[in-house]
């Protein structure tokens, strides 16, 4: 094939990606209360959301949509571009293409989850009953609810990579266990700072849910570059 065979082929698989993307995010869209049921799930019963905007409601509608739409779709899109690269691939690089789309892609869900179940909910629990005075009551938007929720869930989806991440750097000869074990309290340093930014609460409990799973991660991760 020509480098614009090539292209068009490329072109061919984009548009096979977004149209099954579309497919599914409509029906997303349409099983709203299906949909809207999962994401509201972990919100604590005591807090009240609310919505200010006029448009609001309709535009998160749409992007939960998409998002919803995106995540079920994902293996089909990561099986449409490995099949566009495969052919440009030796025997063994396929292999470990393979391991790495579907590890890489079973250890975002994995994150996701563990978001979803464990740190978003006790997040937000914490931050929706704070108050710095009896006077000021919480009032929580909707678009604030669902932002949270994503960025959280995307942030411990991409924290979930560490250990395809560091097989891969591992495989290509940049690191190795020694290393990793030798730079281990440096890593507990780095863990526990991004685990601080990761979680938007101050308290050490919420803290430590969100650094222990980090830290197993590192641990899994030093075994499987020994292996």
């Amino acid at each position: 094939m020509t480098f614009w065979d090539h292209l068009d082929e490329l072109r061919s698989v984009l548009l096979r990606c977004l149209a099954v993307v579309a497919v599914v995010a409509c029906l997303a869209f349409a099983f709203k209360d299906e949909v809207f049921a999962v994401v509201l799930a972990p919100k604590d019963p005591a807090v009240q959301l609310i919505n200010t905007e006029l448009t609001s409601q309709f535009v998160i509608h749409m992007m939960v949509s998409f998002y919803a739409g995106l995540l079920v779709a994902a293996p089909y899109v990561l099986f449409e571009v490995y099949r566009f690269v495969a052919p440009a691939l030796y025997q063994n690089e396929k292999r470990y293409a393979t391991h790495v789309v579907l590890s890489g892609y079973l250890m975002f869900m994995l994150g996701t989850a563990f978001s979803y179940f464990v740190v978003f909910p006790i997040t937000f629990t914490f931050l929706g009953n704070y108050q710095v005075s009896a006077d000021v009551a919480n009032m929580i938007s909707l678009q604030s609810y669902v932002d949270t929720l994503m960025v959280l869930c995307l942030m411990m989806g991409a924290v979930f990579e560490i250990p395809v991440i560091t097989w891969l750097l591992g495989k290509m000869g940049i690191i190795n266990g020694s290393l990793m074990r030798q730079y281990r309290r440096h890593a507990i340093v780095f863990i526990v700072v991004v685990a601080a930014i990761i979680t938007p609460t101050s308290d050490a409990f919420t803290l430590m849910i969100v650094s222990v799973p980090m830290y197993l991660l590192y641990e899994v991760s030093i075994w499987l570059v020994k292996r």
